[in-house]
Order: structure tokens, then sequence, then C-alpha cells
């Protein structure tokens, strides 16, 4: 049985969650001109690189669809998904390293801070992703119904981020070369899975290894949504989503049984 003890100790703590969010904001853009308004000018400007370069520039098109935005909104879905995937998962490997001090000297629940990586990482990703739905309304081509189809994929989609963070942020605590390496296979993965180009261009004898790939079936579903308009197939999900609740909740043991041993050894 699972104690709810970690998660009420959290809950006790979410100003310091919250507080430490916007104070990680308040510092990234301290001494900038235009301060905050970067969170905007950043995301928007990568939006609208794609869309001239993709969509009117290079012509590109993907098979079977039409659609002058079609590419670009193809591309701007899975690599805004991906990137908060892979957010987490890198700030949550380091982030027992970066705090050690703070791991040291203060008496607080350690698992507020992958806590708020993923606050954090949330908080980027909706202003990105508040500007790609703006353009998909500007551009007719906000989805239907089945927009709603992106929560249960956040929920999944989030849940394997932070189980393979945190796994990855107690290891790297006693074996240092673990952050450096999981950079390394990040950049990898993100090729290996269908988010540049679609996954019909791939060889036949590719075609079944791409099924080992767990991010594919979560690519392919947020795509589907913004360039179909299709709910996700929620049967090819499943073994995802049992990868994703069996690998949160052995970070969530593994943590717990060597919290103590990832202080002395900071």
């Amino acid at each position: 049985m699972i104690s709810t003890a970690p998660l009420k100790a959290v809950w006790d703590f979410r100003g310091f969650i919250l507080g430490s969010v916007r104070r990680e904001y308040q510092l990234r853009y301290r001494g900038t001109m235009l301060g905050v308004a970067w969170t905007v000018l950043q995301p928007l400007a990568m939006i609208l690189i794609y869309t001239v370069i993709f969509s009117q520039v290079m012509k590109a098109k993907l098979p079977g669809v039409d659609g002058a935005f079609s590419y670009s909104i193809y591309l701007c879905a899975g690599i805004l998904t991906w990137g908060l995937f892979a957010e987490i998962v890198q700030r949550s490997q380091s982030v027992f390293l970066d705090n050690a001090n703070l791991l040291k000297k203060l008496s607080f629940p350690r698992l507020t801070l992958p806590l708020i990586v993923v606050a954090s990482a949330l908080l980027n990703f909706s202003i990105i992703f508040g500007l790609f739905m703006l353009f998909l309304l500007v551009t007719g081509n906000l989805p239907g119904l089945s927009i709603l189809g992106l929560i249960p994929l956040l929920a999944l989609h989030i849940l394997f981020a932070v189980g393979l963070g945190i796994t990855l942020g107690v290891l790297n605590v006693f074996f240092r070369d673990v952050g450096q390496v999981s950079g390394v296979l990040l950049q990898f993965w993100f090729w290996a899975t269908p988010i540049v180009y679609p996954a019909t261009i791939l060889p036949d004898w590719l075609q079944p290894w791409m099924n080992l790939n767990p991010m594919y079936p979560l690519m392919r579903a947020y795509q589907g949504i913004f360039v179909a308009n299709q709910w996700p197939q929620w049967h090819s999900l499943a073994i995802f989503a049992a990868l994703a609740i069996g690998l949160a909740l052995y970070a969530l043991r593994l943590f717990r049984r060597h919290a103590g041993e990832i202080v002395d050894e900071l």
C-alpha cells in the first residue's frame, strides 16, 4: 500500500514550490530590457520561423494531407510537446546536484524539488502552447472537440517524464556520468521519434521497430489531434500508459529508499 504522507508533505509546502517558480522567472529575466516579454517573444519567433520556412519557403507537405500549414502544425505539435518532456527529464536528472547546498542546510520534503521543475516546465509550455493555439485560431486550423484528448495525453506525458527524470536524478547523484549520457540519448531519441519527419517515409523493415519507441504513440496522438482533428487511438496508448504509471511508481520508491543517502553523497 502506497503511503500518502509524502503527498501531504508536498501539499503543505505548496507555497515553497510556487515561490521557487516565481523566483526562477524573476532571476531569468533580471537585467533585461524587455523582462518577462521574452517568454512570449522567443516562442513566437520559433512558431513564425517554422511557419514561414516550412510552409512558404520550402513548401513542405505531409503525405496525404492538404493545407498550406499542415507540415508546420505537424512540426510544432511534435516539437512543443517533446520540449516539455525533454525539459522535465533534463532538469530533473540534475535537480538534486543543482540544489546540493539547499538539501544540506534546510529540512523540507525533497520531492518538492522535481515538482518545482515540473511546475516551471508547465509554465513555459503553457505560454508557448497558448501562442500555438492562437496561431491555429488565426489560420483557421483550430481542432474541434478532439482537443479535449490533450488532457489525458498531457497527464500521461508528464507522469512518464517525471518518472524518468526522478529515476535519472537519483542515479545521477551516485553515478555522475548518468547526466552526460542521458543528454546524448535524448538527442538520439528525438531523431528516432517521428517529429520532424512522418513515420510513413521510413522503410518497411524499420516500421515494426518504431513501435518499440514509447514516445511514438504519444507524438502520433498529439499530431493526429492538431493535423487531422482526430481523437487519440486510446488502445495504442495502453502500453505507454502502463509504462508511465509503472515508471512513476518505481521512481517514487527509488527516491524514498535513497533519500537519506542522497544528502550524504552530496
